[in-house]
């Protein structure tokens, strides 16, 4: 059962996720193993490509950003609901509800522009490998993070403020399970018909926009690979082509699920499914994409294990050889 204070005037009440879920415990504590998995793999990826020399170019060290970003994505939402969870206690202050939707939305926003410089890089590296070095320097590579995390704050500072902004009806009740733009739209008491459509704006501009960019490399990229006479070169390509697709499923599908439908504040659970699929699965499946069919990642791994494995264990191999 709920309890808490929440007697001030200016807090939020989160009120959870499918409430009449008679299993919710379950789901609970099966979401924080995941995110502790997320939260493991995601760690072990930016610590093997900062480790690994051979790791350190542009496109790793833009996958490092990717899960970087995973991790406050994931981190600034799951513990939180849990801890509510566990507690009973549902208040959020004003501050700590503004600052939720500031950060769950500039790393998202960051995310969808990273997404396609990766596809950027992709596009080089196989249709112009000899112009690589050049185009995609380490200078350039910075100056892609730099405009992702600066993009993604932008943008999410002007809607944090435009939706807190508004007046909020009474019982403060929001109903998901954190503080998201489309969930507090729906206790607003004023109309919100303009901003709406201002939502569905930046949506075009931060997803679909870069999806199409990312869709036309990709054509020129296939067209590119179908023209390669090494079989070997063929497959790596498309090894690599093939996790940067999934990652591009993973992060644009929800997202214009949720922010492109029309009347999507309406639909709270629906949204929440997406949101638990999106800041829970995602962040793990990303490493797993680019780790599982990676030989240089999973040579940097078992790198790492040689180096952290017992002192006895190395003492005998070294003897052996």
């Amino acid at each position: 059962m709920w309890v808490g204070n929440e007697t001030d005037p200016t807090n939020f009440t989160l009120l959870g996720f499918f409430p009449e879920f008679r299993y919710i415990t379950a789901v609970v504590s099966i979401i924080l193993l995941i995110y502790t998995a997320a939260f493991t793999s995601n760690t072990l990826l930016i610590v093997l490509i900062w480790l690994d020399s051979r790791l350190h170019t542009p496109m790793y060290s833009l996958l490092s950003q990717l899960s970087l970003m995973d991790l406050m994505l994931t981190s600034s939402i799951i513990p939180k609901m849990a801890v509510n969870f566990f507690s009973g206690w549902r208040s959020i202050s004003f501050l700590a509800c503004g600052t939720q939707i500031f950060f769950s939305l500039t790393v998202a926003i960051a995310e969808c522009i990273l997404i396609t410089f990766m596809c950027f890089d992709r596009y080089v590296a196989i249709c112009n490998p000899l112009r690589y070095p050049v185009v995609i320097s380490p200078r350039v590579c910075l100056q892609m993070t730099a405009v992702s995390w600066a993009g993604g704050a932008l943008t999410s500072f002007g809607h944090t403020a435009f939706t807190l902004h508004f007046h909020i009806c009474s019982p403060r009740e929001i109903p998901h399970f954190f503080c998201e733009v489309m969930a507090v739209l729906r206790i607003v008491c004023e109309d919100i018909l303009a901003y709406e459509k201002a939502v569905v704006v930046t949506s075009i501009l931060v997803l679909l926009l870069p999806l199409s960019l990312i869709v036309s490399s990709y054509v020129l990229i296939f067209l590119a690979v179908l023209r390669m006479n090494s079989p070997e070169g063929r497959n790596k390509a498309l090894a690599t082509c093939s996790s940067h697709l999934c990652v591009v499923g993973l992060y644009f599908g929800p997202g214009m699920f949720i922010y492109m439908r029309p009347g999507s504040a309406k639909t709270p659970k629906l949204n929440q499914g997406l949101f638990l699929f999106g800041t829970v699965l995602t962040p793990l499946l990303n490493p797993l994409a680019y780790s599982i069919r990676n030989k240089e990642v999973l040579s940097a791994l078992k790198k790492l294990m040689g180096g952290v494995s017992p002192p006895g264990r190395r003492q005998n191999f070294h003897h052996q050889l």
